[in-house]
């Protein structure tokens, strides 16, 4: 079992900051991909950032939010500034694991709240 445990959301105003954390643990082999997934009420679930052999983002959030990773750690980082509004949403960390690319699957975690507003 993979678990993956997501922190540093919470409530700031529209121009802050914030840095959200993922940490992986469990059945740990491969981790191919790392990324951030977001769901504001009423909208589907949308890609913010990957990554693993390139690095991605929405359109929405290129220049505002930087995605990282410490692999020996396991942990995936989304350093979020100049919030906005239209960044209200749970956020989730999603890795793709496995003992082969073929083989991996994918991992959700819980989610966390962020919400920009003054």
């Amino acid at each position: 079992q993979v678990q993956l445990v997501e922190s540093g959301g919470g409530l700031v105003q529209p121009g802050g900051s914030l840095r959200l954390s993922c940490a992986a643990s469990g059945s740990i082999f491969n981790i191919y991909n790392m990324a951030w997934y977001r769901q504001a009420l009423g909208k589907q679930r949308e890609l913010v950032a990957s990554i693993g052999g390139t690095t991605d983002y929405a359109d929405s959030v290129k220049g505002r939010f930087s995605i990282s990773r410490d692999k020996a750690k396991n942990t995936v980082y989304l350093q979020m500034n100049s919030l906005e509004p239209e960044d209200t949403a749970v956020y989730y960390c999603n890795i793709r694991s496995g003992t082969s690319y073929h083989s991996s699957s994918y991992y959700w975690g819980q989610g966390t709240q962020v919400t920009v507003s003054s």
